[in-house]
């Protein structure tokens, strides 16, 4: 055939290939995501035309390194059977990878509802935990083999025309026009496609379709930070300040100094100060709609039922973010989620103004209690460069270890430790501040069959064990000398899902928190709007802490500041309970209106509500990319 008599055609069989496998992805995800898409013929023919043109712009990319080679290869070279092995064996190592990354894309969208996004940035980067993670929760020999199988038979069907392709002698002159071809393309897509200015829909799952998840993937890796001020709606910043100092300050604080580019001030405390011992426990994935005291029938969690009654309890906070990391720089910094990774994982990130330095000028002991490896996510390098003490799987002996799975120890072992830390503080005469972050509510659910519900079964087994331990752990702290001197704060990290149909799903971000102490505090339930970062504010309030402040967060029981943001990476939002104004890159901005608490209906922009978005968002940025958030 003439048109496999031109060495390019190499790359033109290459590329129907690659938008082959992408149409089949394509249409897999659209089944799987079914109504949530919003489907009709219109929309769902203009997400496979708006896919069609990123595969071809993703395919450019790739072609761009292979046109170059076709280009100065001599003929002699096509020619030689030594060159075309290494291409026939590259070319099938491809196939693989191409079609493994689309079954990868399924099993994402499975678990978070949208194409390879900065998690998928995170899960390349942190390889032990994730592969682990992989091999207990799917049949993956099954799957590689699958896999294998699938390339197999499209290799056997392609390689001959692939190889007759390459190896036809062609003219130099001949070969620069499809090399300019690609690059013209590439070019164009690179100068001209902007992946945050291509919202054709306005449904959150059928733009996410409409994408490739390997395009996908490359702009989460370059948008991994973002400069607040390029890419977001800014103010004078002096106006920033004015509006958001008000916005943090409670009843009992007063501001310091003659900085108004501040939030710098004093918190006096209305009563005597008590040096009272914390257990921080932060849980992974604990949704609201899983607790039976937000409506859930199926009895899930009967210990956190109960302790709802019998603690303060918040029934309207949420969650910053959609991943651990962001929970842990909420309640520990008190700072709103910028754009881009949060503080966790960012360089240059110790000596910083957190929760733990407030109980270190006290002369507590502080801890951080993981049950994996604490190098993921950067949690050990944050800590230890604030001061807390590392417990992690890592200094955990053999005999500590009852169950394990790829991300760490069963939620029953961490607390057993929790318990032995805090019986050698109490031991040594002094008090504590013990983080503890949990790990066994997270794929692949699995745990020690302590609960009637079978390990690796799924989420609900997940929770009720969680709660379980829970459970355990507040019943063996009751026995301790030091339980009625602590207080017991528990708050999830995030929700267990965050994606939905618009920009930022401000029902998937809702989160119980409890403060325990019954000694010491009264049981109330508070139903004021409230956010992760008013954790550390609340909890210094209990203990009747007199410091200078730069948290943006707010003592909940001094004030009600009927405000939460929340954020993914470049999405930032901001909510009064009534409307949700979402900050986007390219300085563009959307508003919804909230009906229930979950649903969400596009709006003109509230202006009271978009300026005090902005001015939490601008500040955080200012003092934290100038080094001003210290101790």
């Amino acid at each position: 055939m003439k048109i496999f008599q031109n060495r390019f055609s190499t790359l033109a069989l290459v590329g129907v290939v690659f938008l082959a496998i992408s149409l089949v992805t394509r249409i897999g995800l659209t089944f799987t995501a079914g109504r949530l898409c919003e489907p009709t013929f219109g929309k769902i023919a203009l997400i496979f035309l708006v896919g069609l043109c990123y595969d071809v712009i993703t395919f450019s990319y790739f072609a761009l390194p292979l046109a170059l080679v076709l280009l100065v290869l001599p003929d002699r070279w096509t020619l030689s059977r030594w060159t075309r092995l290494p291409v026939t064996v590259l070319y099938f190592i491809a196939l693989c990878l191409l079609i493994f990354s689309a079954c990868a894309e399924w099993f994402f969208w499975q678990e978070f509802g949208t194409r390879f996004n900065f998690v998928a940035v995170d899960y390349l980067i942190y390889t032990t935990e994730v592969l682990n993670n992989i091999r207990e929760s799917y049949p993956l020999t099954t799957i590689l083999i699958a896999v294998a199988a699938v390339a197999a038979a499209v290799f056997a069907t392609t390689l001959r025309p692939l190889l007759r392709a390459f190896s036809s002698p062609t003219r130099r002159r001949a070969r620069l026009l499809p090399f300019f071809v690609v690059v013209l393309v590439a070019a164009a897509a690179f100068i001209f496609v902007d992946d945050d200015d291509i919202k054709p829909f306005d449904n959150y799952y059928a733009d996410e379709l409409s994408h490739n998840g390997i395009y996908s993937l490359a702009d989460a890796f370059e948008d991994n930070t973002l400069d607040y001020n390029q890419y977001y709606l800014t103010r004078d910043l002096a106006a920033v300040f004015s509006r958001v100092r008000p916005l943090v300050k409670d009843a009992n604080a007063s501001f310091t100094g003659p900085d108004a580019l501040n939030i710098r001030r004093h918190i006096t405390a209305q009563g005597p100060e008590r040096r009272l011992n914390v257990v921080m426990i932060v849980v992974e994935s604990l949704s609201a709609e899983f607790l039976g005291v937000f409506g859930n029938t199926a009895h899930l969690t009967p210990n956190l039922d109960a302790l709802a009654s019998q603690s303060l309890f918040f029934d309207r906070l949420y969650a910053t973010g959609t991943r651990t990391d962001r929970g842990l720089e909420a309640t520990t910094l008190s700072v709103p989620p910028t754009p881009g990774r949060s503080v966790i994982k960012r360089p240059h990130n110790g000596n910083m103004f957190t929760l733990m330095s407030q109980f270190q000028k006290r002369g507590y002991d502080t801890k951080f209690l993981y049950g994996g490896f604490g190098y993921f996510d950067n949690m050990n390098a944050y800590f230890s460069g604030n001061g807390a003490e590392i417990v992690d799987r890592a200094v955990l002996a053999s005999n500590e270890v009852t169950f394990a799975n790829a991300w760490g120890v069963c939620d029953e072992d961490l607390y057993r430790r929790a318990v032995k830390e805090s019986d050698r503080s109490f031991k040594n005469g002094r008090p504590f501040f013990s983080l503890l972050m949990t790990t066994s509510n997270h794929r692949p659910f699995t745990y020690p069959q302590t609960i009637d519900m079978p390990s690796g079964t799924g989420r609900d087994g997940a929770v009720k064990y969680t709660d379980y331990a829970i459970g355990q752990f507040l019943k063996a702290a009751k026995s301790r000398p030091w339980f009625d001197s602590t207080i017991f704060v528990i708050v999830a990290d995030h929700c267990a899902g965050s994606a939905g149909e618009a920009e930022l799903n401000y029902a998937k971000y809702h989160i119980p928190l409890f403060i325990y102490a019954p000694r010491w505090i009264k049981p109330q339930r508070i139903s004021s709007l409230a956010s992760q970062i008013d954790v550390a504010p609340t909890l210094l309030g209990r203990l009747n802490f007199s410091y200078d402040s730069l948290f943006f967060g707010r003592d909940l029981l001094q004030s009600s500041p009927d405000r939460v943001m929340v954020g993914n990476y470049q999405k930032l939002g901001y909510s009064d309970g009534r409307h949700l104004m979402v900050l986007l890159p390219q300085k563009k901005t959307i508003a919804y209106r909230i009906e229930d608490g979950k649903n969400q209906q596009k709006t003109g922009t509230d202006k009271k509500l978009l300026e005090e978005a902005i001015a939490y968002y601008q500040t955080a940025h200012y003092l934290l990319s100038r080094d001003l958030y210290r101790r």
